[in-house]
């Protein structure tokens, strides 16, 4: 299977460049930025040697589909999706912060509490839970936004204190990350699954605070399967998930979590196939229709026609 794995379009009134660990971003004029969401996989803010065929597909088309349904709550950045890897938007200056909701303690925060912290990002966590256990409330668990290197937890006092985010501005942000969780979950659960945890970019242009960048796919989100979870969690058992949860996983049975002198395990084809299914499926399930992957064969000149087309219109 093909799979793209890096861009190097000339666009016309192309102002400037930015590869991303998954992302390639051009903007154009200055004005609009076409986001091409490449097959690179990217885990412990590493990106593998490998890309996952239809990756970018996956999550280009189920941030679209997401972006569309929460329109009402707050608006995005999104001017059109011309290519199944490729939507065009209005430039915004993000907020450096990541905004990290969290329904259950999996994943980092799992990690954090099973060490023996009771905290995460100044929010306090009662004692007596277990992985994969429902929390009482939903909480958010900022981290900053690194350009280089990893991101990292940061309370809200912190970022208040610092002047990250102003007042006015981080009490938005905390209400439309509840609502866009909330959001997420009533979809989610229309499908049979439970939105574990996730994360929203924001930024802001012409004073107006916008959602950006991707929402509920597997790259900034974990999924269990609904049906079953109450009885694995009483019976200590893993739960089922869709999330890129399981790459970290193995990489971390195979002797990496991105720490200095580690090596990435090798990808083989069964890995990458492997890691390529799973993607698709957690597009089927959440979006609840059948995935049509696109003609592979020559993905850059079909993404670069058919943005020329749209940036005409534009």
């Amino acid at each position: 299977m093909k799979a793209l794995k890096e861009t190097h379009f000339n666009f016309p009134n192309q102002s400037n460049f930015y590869k991303g660990k998954v992302r390639d971003v051009y903007t154009i004029a200055d004005q609009l930025m076409v986001m091409v969401v490449s097959d690179r996989i990217s885990a412990f803010d590493v990106v593998l040697p490998e890309a996952i065929p239809f990756k970018g597909q996956v999550l280009n088309q189920i941030a679209a589909k997401f972006l569309s349904a929460t329109e009402d709550i707050v608006p995005n950045w999104v001017l059109a999706v011309p290519d199944p890897m490729v939507t065009i938007g209005r430039i915004c200056e993000p907020f450096k912060v990541e905004m990290v909701i969290r329904g259950y303690l999996a994943g980092h925060a799992w990690r954090e509490y099973s060490a023996g912290r009771r905290s995460v990002c100044g929010v306090a966590l009662p004692e007596g839970l277990k992985e994969n256990d429902k929390l009482p409330h939903p909480i958010i668990t900022p981290t900053t936004k690194a350009s280089v290197g990893h991101d990292e937890d940061i309370s809200k006092e912190d970022i208040l204190a610092k002047g990250i985010v102003s007042v006015a501005d981080y009490e938005k942000l905390e209400e439309y990350t509840y609502a866009l969780y909330q959001r997420g979950t009533e979809i989610a659960s229309k499908s049979g699954l439970i939105l574990v945890d996730t994360k929203y970019e924001f930024g802001k242009a012409d004073g107006v605070i916008y959602l950006i960048d991707e929402i509920h796919t597997p790259d900034s989100s974990r999924y269990f399967y609904a049906e079953g979870y109450e009885a694995r969690q009483n019976n200590n058992e893993p739960q089922k998930q869709l999330s890129k949860e399981f790459v970290r996983k193995w990489l971390i049975e195979n002797g990496f979590q991105g720490k200095d002198g580690q090596v990435v395990p090798k990808m083989t084809p069964e890995i990458v196939d492997s890691i390529s299914e799973r993607y698709i499926e957690l597009y089927e399930h959440i979006v609840g229709e059948k995935f049509i992957k696109a003609d592979a064969d020559e993905i850059s000149s079909r993404i670069e026609s058919n943005v020329l087309k749209a940036l005409e219109t534009l």
